[in-house]
């Protein structure tokens, strides 16, 4: 078995967007995720987190030491008010990096795959300031698609929403094989494999003891533009230091 982060899950570090945003708050990307559950630990600085599903808007206050997380279809959105850097702990690792995100473009744009692929793809291998401006030009126009639907849903009308759910399901719909691979390899690999070491204890059978393994994955040597700031990434699927000793070699 691979031996991939607990859970199957991926971490990152995130220092949150200090540009300001059209509507004159400073942070990140809106989008939602279509199949994973995602969690801030919050290390530094202050902030909020905006969220928004079928019961309405939401705040939740960010500060060094808080824990939250929110499941699929929850449209969220990082505000930085100083200095805000997070762990992000994402499930089905390989998911959200395979495409499982979508940004709340207007629908104009969501509904056509074409449009969309266009407005969410940042020109990789282009200078620094070329990147910055282009993630900031689409996070704007995330924010844009956000706000009608944080007005139409506040005001009782959840038709652009549900549209909004719709649409974010059919950019996604011909990656779901593909996920589905990623998934069994990783989560239900770690399922399984949990399951195995039950079943031997409940024999009495330790033997899997003799493999303890230490593993580590050191981060990526820059940081990439994210949706709600600058990422430093970690290949916890493919860890680059293994150091093994069996218990019979401690002496």
């Amino acid at each position: 078995m691979s031996h991939a982060f607990p859970g199957g899950t991926s971490v990152s570090h995130l220092a949150v967007y200090n540009s300001t945003c059209p509507d004159g708050l400073i942070g990140g990307t809106p989008h939602l995720h279509t199949a994973s559950t995602e969690a801030y630990v919050v290390v530094e600085g202050s902030g909020a987190l905006h969220t928004l599903d079928l019961s309405g808007f939401h705040e939740t206050p960010l500060q060094p030491g808080t824990v939250v997380w929110f499941t699929p279809g929850t449209i969220h959105r990082a505000v930085n008010r100083g200095g805000l850097r997070l762990i992000v702990i994402m499930s089905n690792g390989g998911l959200p990096e395979a495409g499982d995100a979508v940004m709340t473009f207007p629908p104009e744009i969501v509904t056509d795959p074409d449009r969309y692929r266009h407005a969410a793809t940042l020109p990789y291998g282009e200078p620094e300031p070329v990147l910055d401006n282009a993630a900031q030009k689409r996070r704007n126009l995330a924010v844009e698609g956000f706000q009608r639907l944080v007005k139409a849903t506040s005001s009782g009308d959840r038709g652009p929403l549900e549209r909004f759910y719709c649409d974010a399901t059919a950019l996604v719909q011909p990656l779901a094989a593909q996920w589905r691979q990623i998934w069994e390899e990783t989560v239900a690999s770690q399922a399984r494999h949990t399951a195995a070491i039950l079943d031997a204890l409940a024999r009495g059978d330790g033997n899997h003891l003799s493999a303890a393994a230490r593993l580590q994955a050191p981060p990526s040597p820059t940081q990439r533009f994210g949706m709600c700031g600058r990422l430093r990434t970690y290949d916890v699927r493919n860890p680059v230091q293994d150091v093994r000793r069996k218990l019979s070699d401690d002496g």
